[in-house]
């Protein structure tokens, strides 16, 4: 079916616009019709600044189900083309059908074939895009555009994984970051040693050991967070065409590390006690896989604990295929319903598992590090690669961490995270109770800063991100958590660690207005 549709400028000159939608193909009509407005604005057909018609007007044209217009004015929205105002409706953004936007969504959002195609015949300069990596340019999520959205102080941000501010006093801090600037004198100018500071590295060891984990400073790298770290250390092991084992839901940074490796990921489905074991010799002797990956305690997005009796049986595993296990951990000192959950390193007695633990959560904010705990060889082989990659590191953040710990600071303070995270959690899940009417369901974390929730049936968390945005916050859709892109669209991921009570509260009435809006269609 061929639809023409009138479409109406800010100048009152109307356009006809063909909007194609076919029944035959499997396509959803969302998409068809998203993608039909798209091909248009990319070509310059409808201009920027254009006033689409509103959801229920294009409903009524194209005898569709107003819902479906919102999907794909929702899906039109998330890839930047087009944007909504309060008593406007939607209109094209004014990059978007630039030559400047129509080549970074081109790229972002169709693929990089079609974004090769851009390029002018005859143009003498360097395509550049004909000379990036494919795996660098099929990109299905502008990751930092979504990401860029938590910073913004006008939204309340539920969605950033990022610490509290106000746990460390920011005189006392200046003062101490001040003292050890003008102790380090001439210090400061030098480059830190690749593995990490000496005495941070010592420290480390020190705190290890109140986690019940053995380890020598010749074990340990220093790194600046968890993605950079798992970069690393996927780069060091992992070949092309390699197979990787990690759960689904799994974080962004885990499945985009392996896959530009040129790896090939194997997810396994979550329990309620971490990811799936039933079946994963089976898996293991038929993928014959690189290694295991694996976020242990509190898992981002789920909140979920691998039992112990699990990291056990993984371990088993390990040992018995020889397979090598990243367990990285952001989360576990934030226990507030359970004890102190020991790390899967605890029971490693061959040096089979790599440990990453970040400071990330728990620490200044924007003053983040994290550390590698692994066999001497690898980390000295890691070492060279930081050596290539990264040439100098963070010399202040490293000796004020290193400092801390020593004090005793970060350990006390550690404490006042753990309530203040355990009143936040309960702010956001005395909300999610009263949410529970309108169809919505969670499982309460026991520790952590996360809250993974199912939807009502029928709204779609894509849908509701764009509502909700618009509305004052920001949320993180299910999806981004699913490396195929098609699962998790029932779920929202919800962080209540960065903002304060007063604005996690209102961020969640607000999230319970936009699910009703999505209800009503």
């Amino acid at each position: 079916m061929l639809l023409s549709v009138p479409w109406t400028k800010t100048c009152g000159e109307r356009i006809a616009m063909d909007i194609k939608i076919d029944r035959e193909i499997k396509i959803p009509v969302y998409l068809q019709i998203a993608s039909s407005i798209k091909q248009q604005i990319m070509t310059g057909s409808v201009n920027s600044d254009t006033i689409l018609p509103s959801e229920r007007a294009l409903a009524k044209m194209l005898s569709i189900h107003r819902n479906t217009v919102a999907r794909a004015y929702g899906e039109l929205k998330g890839q930047g083309l087009i944007e909504s105002y309060q008593g406007i409706g939607y209109r094209v953004c004014a990059s978007a059908a630039s030559e400047e936007g129509m080549t970074k969504n081109c790229i972002a959002q169709t693929g990089f074939a079609d974004a090769r195609k851009e390029h002018r015949r005859g143009d003498k300069r360097v395509n550049w895009l004909d000379q990036i990596k494919d795996e660098y340019l099929d990109m299905t999520v502008t990751f930092d555009e979504m990401f860029q959205r938590f910073s913004r102080p006008e939204k309340i941000s539920l969605g950033s994984g990022i610490a509290a501010t106000g746990i460390y006093d920011r005189e006392k801090l200046s003062k101490r970051i001040s003292k050890i600037v003008s102790e380090e004198g001439k210090k400061q100018y030098f480059y830190t040693p690749y593995q990490g500071d000496e005495d941070l590295r010592r420290q480390i060891v020190s705190y290890l050991s109140t986690k019940g984990i053995k380890a020598t400073t010749r074990q340990i790298q220093i790194l600046t967070e968890t993605n950079q770290a798992l970069d690393f250390l996927i780069t060091l092991l992992v070949k092309p065409g390699d197979a990787v084992i990690t759960e689904e839901p799994v974080s962004p940074d885990t499945y985009r590390a392996i896959g530009l490796a040129g790896g090939k990921l194997i997810t396994v489905p979550m329990g309620e006690d971490g990811i799936e074991t039933a079946y994963l010799e089976e898996i293991i002797q038929r993928q014959k896989p690189r290694l295991i990956c694996l976020n242990s305690s509190f898992h981002d997005p789920t909140g979920q604990v691998l039992s112990v009796e699990k990291r056990k049986e993984i371990l088993k595993l390990s040992e018995k295929y020889r397979l090598p296990v990243i367990e990285y951990d952001e989360a576990s000192e934030l226990h507030y319903d359970i004890p102190s959950i020991s790390p899967m390193k605890v029971f490693d007695r061959l040096e089979n598992v790599v440990y990453i633990y970040s400071f990330s959560l728990t620490f200044v904010p924007g003053l983040s590090l994290a550390f590698i705990v692994a066999n001497a060889d690898l980390i000295r082989r890691l070492s060279y690669l930081v050596s290539v990659r990264l040439v100098a590191m963070d010399w202040m953040t490293q000796r004020l961490l290193a400092e801390f710990l020593e004090e005793g600071v970060y350990y006390r303070k550690l404490s006042d995270y753990r309530k203040e995270y355990k009143k936040k959690r309960d702010i956001v899940c005395g909300k999610l109770e009263e949410m529970k009417e309108l169809g919505v369901s969670y499982l309460k974390p026991k520790g952590g800063i996360y809250v993974w929730c199912r939807l009502p049936d029928g709204v779609d968390s894509k849908e509701l991100d764009s509502r909700a945005y618009s509305s004052g916050i920001s949320i993180l859709p299910g999806y981004v958590f699913y490396p195929s892109k098609n699962g998790g669209r029932e779920y929202i991921r919800i962080n209540f660690s960065y903002e304060t009570p007063e604005r996690l509260s209102k961020g969640m009435d607000i999230l319970k207005a936009s699910i009703e809006e999505c209800m009503k269609g």
